[in-house]
């Protein structure tokens, strides 16, 4: 393949990456708590509030580092504070990953292996569902990405300790934004070794100390504002971190936890390929499908996933096997020490990799010569077009939008319109998944009528932050907020439904004390 015909088709491969990923984001983003939360953090950092914590881990009681709050920014102010411009830089973002798909996939193979590698990873329904919304996870893919572009630099051609240093400032940010990317510095630890033992026939242990050393000083610039932190407050993550892992949590429904280190490296290694490549279902979907689908489609899932890996054994560039065969074996073996859930996001820091090894798979085939050419032909591109279109049926657009921001805006202008411009207090009663009512009180605060939120009597013991009304989003349309020990509303104190009224798909209503209540009427 010529280098006009693969940057044509590249151009329209990220205008096709583009398109899935921009297409009525305003109506397709999540917008719940947690991304109400980041959005309150960023407008804070606007208005000169700068922070050293990230966002709290969704699976413990600990926080990353700030990077993804300084990421968000510029674009919540060039949307003019709509909640929308992080979750566009995040799109852009992952159209950027498709581009350094191509370079990457075009420099360890070759072109064609690299445009086949960006188009598959252009369509992925997953990677596309971790595209349209502003979450810090979402954008690892191309930081992990680059960490190891920048490691394989280093050893094969530029060789200069500025690239050593580039390589840790970026494995430094990756952490700063999700601390599964520390099994992405096992792999640079191995990977670096390994490659440069290939390169040398011998461990030279002073360079490869002073390798080590200059990667190191990257990532401590990469994650400096984490450790601040850390250092500063008595290294209160780094305890939270330890305590989470040694913990165990069963309370999943969609992803079991596992008893056995093989358990979760298998389940893994087949979602790594089933899921990123393939849109093999969910666990939860199961019972729409029938089982001997289900076993067919794994079947043809594992036949090309190791039929890649033996492609990618055979290849010319033994630094490109080392590295990605690194990659695969530490990012899933990895998984064994972990016993609790595994979901999909947690797999960011892999999700080009698999794209790569089965691009690299089809190319091959592609190449095939002599008798074997037709068959190779036949193969690799039903293989590419079944994929390419399989993926294509399954989009997110399939779906209808679900106008989380939209409904969270209508809610919160509604809200307001009942506080007749007085003080008021807020609260949320959620149903089951747990929300947080960060996404309303960004409106809330956006639109200029920002509630008061209620202190404990330690802190007031005057009562000041209890105002005279308080305003109640129910999002399970058949909660009782009379009673209820949800400490918003447990410290407004003694009151009655004022009124309520249906708004969008939630209920609100409006609470005063009894007394104010009694003298109204």
């Amino acid at each position: 393949m010529n280098r006009k015909i693969a940057w044509i088709l590249l151009t329209f491969i990220l205008l096709l990456a583009a398109f899935m990923r921009l297409y009525m984001i305003s109506d397709y983003m999540t917008f719940l708590g947690d991304e109400g939360r980041d959005a309150l953090v960023a407008l804070g950092i606007l208005h000169g509030h700068f922070t050293l914590l990230g966002p709290q881990a969704s699976a413990g009681n600990f926080f990353t580092g700030p990077i993804y709050y300084y990421m968000m920014t510029p674009f919540l102010w060039l949307f003019h504070l709509d909640p929308v411009g992080p979750a566009v830089m995040v799109a852009l973002v992952g159209v950027a990953t498709v581009w350094l798909i191509y370079i990457v996939g075009s420099e360890f193979f070759d072109r064609k292996t690299g445009i086949i590698a960006a188009a598959l990873y252009s369509v992925s329904p997953l990677v596309i569902t971790y595209s349209h919304s502003s979450w810090n996870p979402n954008v690892v893919p191309f930081f992990a990405l680059l960490t190891l572009y920048l490691l394989y630099k280093s050893v094969t051609t530029v060789r200069s300790w500025k690239y050593y240093l580039l390589t840790g400032v970026v494995l430094g940010i990756c952490v700063q934004l999700h601390y599964i990317s520390l099994f992405l510095g096992a792999v640079v630890a191995f990977s670096l070794l390994a490659m440069h033992w290939y390169l040398n026939r011998k461990i030279l242990i002073l360079p490869i100390i002073k390798y080590y050393l200059e990667i190191l000083a990257g990532f401590i610039i990469g994650i400096s504002p984490f450790l601040a932190f850390e250092v500063r407050h008595g290294f209160p993550n780094t305890k939270s971190i330890i305590q989470f892992i040694a913990a165990s949590d069963t309370t999943s429904q969609s992803y079991a936890t596992y008893s056995a280190f093989y358990q979760p490296i298998s389940d893994v290694f087949f979602r790594l390929f089933g899921r990123l490549i393939f849109n093999y279902p969910s666990p939860d979907l199961y019972s729409g499908y029938s089982p001997l689908y289900l076993q067919v489609f794994a079947v043809i899932v594992l036949l090309c996933a190791f039929a890649s890996i033996i492609t990618l054994i055979r290849s010319k560039n033994k630094f490109v096997v080392i590295l990605l065969s690194i990659w695969l074996f530490f990012g899933v073996v990895l998984f064994g020490l972990y016993k609790k859930p595994i979901y999909d996001y947690y797999m960011v820091f892999m999700f080009p990799l698999p794209f790569f090894l089965v691009g690299n798979l089809i190319g091959k085939a592609l190449e095939l010569k002599n008798k074997k050419f037709l068959y190779g032909l036949i193969i690799g591109s039903i293989l590419f077009v079944a994929i390419f279109a399989y993926d294509l049926r399954f989009e997110p657009f399939q779906y209808g939008p679900n106008r989380q921001k939209a409904q969270a805006e209508e809610i919160a202008k509604f809200v307001i319109s009942q506080t007749n411009n007085q003080p008021y207090n807020f609260a949320l009663l959620a149903a089951g998944s747990g929300n947080s009512d960060y996404a309303y009180v960004y409106f809330l605060t956006i639109l200029d009528h920002q509630p008061i939120t209620i202190q404990p009597p330690s802190v007031d013991p005057q009562r000041k932050t209890v105002t005279n009304q308080l305003l109640i989003v129910c999002e399970d349309l058949g909660c009782k907020p009379l009673g209820n020990p949800l400490w918003e509303i447990a410290g407004f104190g003694q009151a009655d439904v004022w009124k309520s009224w249906s708004v969008s798909v939630v209920k609100v209503y409006k609470m005063v004390h009894v007394n104010i209540h009694t003298i109204t009427r």
